[in-house]
């Protein structure tokens, strides 16, 4: 039913907002609708869920402007709005891509386009969109009331933007698909290390994408990263939720098909077109593939795409990843050295603790690993990463006893 409400949200909200416009009233309508659903559904979804939602979201949108004013033509207004659900939704539409280009309005800021996108069509938390973006919770929620407030004003129409300003909004877009497919795939909180509800819904957005936007190279390079990088799903916990890291997952696990589509997508577009960000992140995705263990990868090879990577989009987390193949190419110290920088971008976060703790680990300073490792534990959201982190803790304090 989760996955299922997932799914629907933004379709129902792309709806009204075709209807009625006002961003901000249609998506309130649809979360009370959503509400409402989780409380009855349990006992037995409806015939057609998608009519249900919009029928009940249509009410609250009706009741929130009749409240607002006694005046008569606001009266007026409201009884004009009850809606045939069949008759408006077509079964076959879905809306969602347009709701993204919706919400990537060149009126918005980058950082509100990304975020409200987040909000509206991915269906995270304030608190996800803020972890993802470093920012306190606060101020994530003011970014995306002010965003839904610039949607209104800026008089937007629900409607596929021409392709010329389609072509600009892409960026955006292609950003906000690929954070909902890490929040999917590394849950910053929770119970669980992955979300496949996510993992899955940025799969097809983006494939609904590529279908819209034929020949955008690096479309086609997000569909393959995120292929090449779902393929290790099954790979990636123990049944207990677990997290196994990339160098002991029994790649046998690993999903074949989607390496094989993964591949294909990506030697289709490199070469044709202007080589971006996600094209090369799914060549070093494509590069853990193609090899049967750790210690056959050619780590040569991933260290130099990305150092690529680091040239044409640079980011402290590119930074991070590239100190890693640093390590496996140079030793361990290289890379220690290679973090040096990063902790005001990235101190508040655990990965970097993480790393560091697995990189003091390797070069034989247990007492520092250890500290860096409770560091991390103590920054997590997640659930089983502690746990994970925790565990190597206690395998250190065992190592020291003995």
């Amino acid at each position: 039913m989760e996955d299922l409400l997932r799914t629907l949200a933004p379709q129902v909200l792309g709806v009204l907002l075709r209807k009625h416009g006002q961003f901000d009233a249609c998506e309130d309508a649809v979360q009370e609708a959503l509400l409402d659903a989780s409380i009855r559904w349990p006992s037995g979804l409806p015939d057609n869920p998608r009519a249900w939602l919009l029928t009940v979201a249509s009410r609250r949108l009706v009741d929130a402007w009749r409240s607002e004013s006694a005046r008569r033509s606001r009266e007026e207004r409201a009884a004009s709005m009850e809606v045939d659900p069949h008759g408006l939704y077509a079964p076959e539409a879905d809306d969602t891509l347009t709701l993204m280009f919706l919400c990537c309005h060149p009126a918005l800021s980058a950082p509100s386009q990304l975020a409200l996108t987040l909000r509206a069509v991915g269906g995270l938390t304030t608190a996800e969109i803020a972890s993802a973006f470093l920012v306190p919770e606060a101020t994530m929620g003011q970014r995306i009331s002010r965003a839904k407030q610039g949607i209104q004003k800026a008089g937007a129409r629900f409607h596929l933007p021409p392709p010329s300003e389609r072509k600009a909004r892409l960026g955006v877009v292609l950003h906000v698909l690929y954070l909902i497919f890490n929040e999917g795939y590394a849950a910053s909180s929770g119970p669980s290390l992955q979300r496949e509800d996510l993992t899955a819904e940025a799969i097809r957005l983006t494939r609904l994408l590529v279908d819209a936007a034929p020949g955008e190279g690096e479309a086609v390079g997000l569909l393959a990263l995120m292929l090449l990088t779902d393929s290790r799903r099954e790979a990636r916990t123990l049944a207990d939720g677990t997290p196994v890291p990339l160098a002991e997952q029994d790649r046998r696990l690993w999903n074949h098909g989607q390496i094989g589509e993964g591949i294909a997508l990506l030697t289709s577009v490199l070469g044709r077109s202007g080589l971006g960000p996600y094209q090369v992140q799914a060549a070093i995705a494509a590069v853990h593939a193609e090899a049967d263990s750790d210690t056959e990868t050619d780590w040569p090879q991933i260290l130099a795409l990305y150092t690529v990577l680091e040239a044409i989009a640079p980011s402290p987390v590119v930074t991070l990843n590239r100190a890693v193949a640093v390590a496996k190419v140079e030793g361990p110290a290289a890379g220690l050295s290679a973090l040096s920088g990063l902790d005001a971008a990235l101190g508040r976060t655990h990965r970097l603790d993480a790393v560091r703790a697995h990189l003091l680990e390797l070069s034989g300073s247990p007492a520092e690993a250890r500290a860096a490792y409770l560091a991390a534990a103590k920054k997590t959201g997640s659930l089983q990463e502690r746990r994970y982190l925790m565990g190597k803790v206690a395998a250190l304090d065992a190592a020291g006893a003995s």
